[in-house]
């Protein structure tokens, strides 16, 4: 815990983190809330699936396209062009009377428009920490953002079922706009200049150590979406107990974060900690009521914030620091595909076997994760005594003949 003092009194490290988790709160709430909000609409789980999928989708596309633009425009003109686009879609989600596809059509532009907020304030972090300290501030940030995993779900549900659904996207446009007007106005975005790259659009994923982690990141998000489905249909939309199951994953994958996410990650780290979320999803789907699937999920939230911790110092000990964003670009498309085909699978299940056929889905892609992480080992890097940060980008110096 003293390492983490030392970073939160670093100058700068505070702000960054509390804005860019404020900014990304929607993160947490605007899947629960738009499942619950077009559930009640149409009254299919399957229907509240696709559109799910398309915001995913959406942000997929964009993900490393917006973070690559960041070394071209700079990153304030990039954050307020999508945060204002993607607010205006989200207030048509909520007050306008849609067909199917057009709440799909409406989610894929918002999912299109979405801030990069997470791969800027990663290609800022080692500019504002020393390489010391860049390990455990991965840690931190990705244990913090478990605070969007216990409050969200808990807020969006509480405000979707005892308000209304509209009302709880209203509330993710909040945050989305108060979150990322504080995160864009940091003197740091004024300060950290993104090179431009001189690679090509994508190139950034023949680094093997990028690919397995975008791979990785697919199969175990949507193992997570999955998740979060399954809890939804198990409890149905009257009751606040979702959002309280799901408080105890993220809290313990805050807790799980903190005490082990710090620590340098060797090849084998990424397989290790994912059987963590293999085991206690397994267990989640034998559950059969409020405690025993809190107990199942409090297991497999506890290696969710280390696995996300190594795999972020994963890629940025990587790739050349003109490549960082676009690289967490793609690592976020991985994830929201996973999300994306997480919510889909699951919502389909739901509707045919019920809520336990989200929870097989878990199983699956949490196994799958597993064995990718296990056979391409060798591609993650062994950071124990190693800097962390990103590999400096250098330039020809031109010399005068003698």
């Amino acid at each position: 815990m003293k390492t983490y003092g030392e970073l939160l009194r670093t100058p700068g490290v505070a702000r960054l983190l509390f804005a860019q988790l404020l900014a990304r709160f929607p993160g947490g709430m605007l899947s629960l809330g738009l499942l619950i909000h077009i559930e009640g609409i149409f009254h299919s789980y399957g229907a509240a699936g696709l559109v799910l999928a398309s915001l995913s989708v959406g942000q997929a596309v964009a993900g490393p396209l917006t973070s690559r633009w960041m070394g071209v425009w700079r990153m304030r003109p990039v954050l307020i062009l999508t945060t204002c686009v993607s607010a205006c879609a989200l207030l048509t989600l909520a007050f306008a009377p849609l067909p199917l596809t057009g709440f799909m059509a409406i989610a894929l532009l918002t999912g299109l428009s979405f801030p990069p907020i997470q791969p800027a304030v990663r290609t800022i972090y080692p500019k504002v920490v020393n390489s010391r300290q860049l390990t455990p501030l991965f840690s931190l940030d990705a244990s913090a953002q478990e605070i969007i995993w216990v409050a969200g779900p808990v807020l969006v549900t509480f405000t979707a079922t005892q308000i209304s659904s509209t009302a709880g996207i209203l509330l993710s446009f909040v945050f989305l706009v108060g979150g990322g007007a504080w995160f864009i106005s940091s003197p740091e975005l004024g300060r950290v200049r993104i090179p431009r790259s001189k690679r090509r659009f994508g190139a950034v994923l023949t680094r093997p150590s990028v690919l397995v982690v975008t791979v990785v990141g697919v199969l175990i998000v949507g193992s997570f979406a999955a998740i979060e489905a399954g809890v939804i249909a198990t409890f149905g939309n009257g009751s606040p107990q979702a959002g309280i199951v799901l408080a105890f994953f993220a809290l313990s994958s805050l807790g799980g974060g903190l005490g082990f996410g710090h620590r340098a990650g060797r090849p084998w780290s990424l397989a290790l900690r994912m059987c963590g979320i293999l085991i206690g999803a397994l267990l989640a789907a034998f559950a059969w009521e409020f405690w025993t699937l809190s107990g199942a999920l409090l297991i497999a939230g506890l290696m969710v914030a280390p696995s996300l911790a190594v795999m972020f110092a994963a890629v940025s000990s990587s790739v050349r620091f003109s490549d960082t964003a676009e690289a967490y670009g793609w690592v976020g498309t991985g994830q929201l595909l996973g999300a994306a085909l997480g919510s889909a699978v699951a919502g389909f299940l739901i509707d045919a076997a019920g809520a336990h056929g989200a929870f097989y889905t878990s199983v699956t892609l949490a196994a799958l994760a597993v064995l990718i992480a296990l056979v391409f080992r060798r591609a993650l890097p062994d950071l124990r005594g190693r800097d962390a940060g990103p590999i400096p980008d250098t330039e020809p110096i031109p010399t005068q003949p003698s």
